[in-house]
């Protein structure tokens, strides 16, 4: 009986630890697609909230305006000026369906949106496909359909100081929670590997501090520093989690397996450009995602499994973004999340005494490696994902709760009131 206490204890403060939480599911109606560049864009998002808590200092607004420490967004609030949302959003929630995108988080700061990557075209290759990817047109009033986008205001009332500098070294660490993940939801079909190309991308905007009122001013944030306004995303891409990195169903592997063969050569359309085995991919190990950084065409002779991990070409790839190339791009995933004690790294960073504009982006990487034909038959995913500020659990200090000295009832009360009076204030 102790033993379970003690464990209803630790799961209590798992959940007060939480920062952001969400639970998403979306349906694919689609019986069948194929790599990411033919097809996958049936993905229907219309049954899915975001539901979002806050602790820690932190107040959470869709609207800029009525601040709390729960939010919740889906299909049916998404766009409601009138109770949830503010005038003048571009908020999407998909549209028709979730269209398979590739992005390494980079904003477009006369937009303030981030940068992603459609199908252009495809082609088999005598040891893959060729690649071809254009850039999604959302840089004008809307944000295009195929994948979720909404914006999240995040008030942190830590510390006095409002710094206006980017220096990370005066932000606090916030940590991705070990709960967090992405499966296939209960009505879902298992074992297909559609959960583990689904991407949540954190691209924080602009900031103001934290005691502006004006709501136009906290909506109305930017790229663009000035006016009190703290451009961020010019310096500093999308934070990109990627859940179940080291996950991939036996169908998944057997497409690669059957489909990718060694490169060798620049032409792809050459069956002399291709010869031997690719690396091989094993279900419990991480792979690279080489995500698409700029407009590919037919002439830049890129094949979907280019890369040191899967084809081992690398004439194709770049350290940095450019057209014509993928990047091996550092997303934040599942093994990180999962890391204990003081090699936990840091998610994001958010200043004190600060309001952050962040704009969420869910969608489906078509880079990833699970991508594959049939994925779809899942049918149905489920994300849940959440942010705290502790970097330690119980369990990671060899926390003894039995040595805790009980404080008096007076003590406790004094305490519950000056914490009431700060949350009405700090929501007023």
């Amino acid at each position: 009986m102790a033993k379970k206490r003690k464990r209803d204890n630790k799961h209590e403060k798992r959940v007060k630890k939480l920062i952001v939480g969400s639970f998403l599911c979306a349906i694919l109606l689609a019986v069948s697609t194929y790599a990411w560049f033919i097809g996958m864009k049936t993905v229907n998002v219309s049954s899915f909230d975001v539901s979002i808590a806050a602790i820690d200092g932190l107040s959470l607004s869709l609207n800029g305006k009525d601040w709390s420490d729960t939010v919740t967004i889906n299909q049916s609030n998404y766009n409601d000026t009138e109770n949830t949302v503010y005038s003048g959003n571009t908020n999407t929630w998909g549209g028709d369906g979730l269209i398979p995108m590739s992005t390494v988080g980079i904003i477009d700061t006369t937009a303030s949106r981030m940068i992603l990557f459609e199908k252009g075209s495809l082609t088999t290759t005598p040891g893959g496909y060729r690649l071809m990817a254009s850039q999604v047109q959302n840089s004008g009033a809307k944000e295009a359909d195929g994948y979720v986008a909404f914006d999240l205001f995040v008030k942190n009332l830590s510390g006095n100081e409002y710094y206006t500098d980017l220096e990370k070294k005066n932000e606090e660490a916030i940590y991705l929670t070990t709960d967090s993940k992405v499966t296939v939801a209960s009505t879902g079909v298992a074992n297909t590997g559609i959960e583990n190309s689904v991407r949540v991308a954190f691209a924080q905007i602009g900031r103001v501090i934290a005691t502006e009122t004006t709501q136009a001013k906290i909506t109305g944030i930017t790229c663009a520093t000035g006016n009190g306004v703290t451009g961020i995303c010019a310096d500093r891409p999308a934070q990109i989690w990627e859940p179940n990195d080291k996950d991939h169903v036996q169908n998944a592997i057997n497409w690669y397996t059957t489909s990718c063969k060694k490169r060798v050569d620049e032409d792809v359309t050459d069956t002399d450009s291709y010869n031997g085995a690719c690396n091989a991919v094993a279900n419990g190990t991480a792979y690279q995602t080489y995500a698409v950084s700029g407009v590919i065409d037919y002439d830049d002779n890129v094949d979907v499994y280019d890369g040191a991990a899967y084809n081992t070409y690398t004439a194709t790839t770049s350290a940095t973004a450019a057209a014509g190339k993928l990047v091996a791009y550092p997303t934040f995933t599942d093994t990180m999340k999962n890391l204990a004690g003081v090699n936990r790294p840091t998610f994001i960073t958010l200043a004190p005494n600060s309001i952050t504009k962040i704009r969420i982006y869910v969608y489906i990487e078509g880079q990833d490696v699970d991508n594959y034909d049939f994925a779809s038959l899942g049918k149905k995913i489920s994300v849940a994902f959440g942010f705290t500020k502790e970097r330690f659990f119980d369990e990671d200090v060899n926390y003894d709760s039995t040595n805790t000295a009980t404080l008096p009832d007076d003590v406790i009360k004094n305490a519950e009131n000056r914490s009431t009076a700060n949350n009405t204030t700090n929501n007023g």
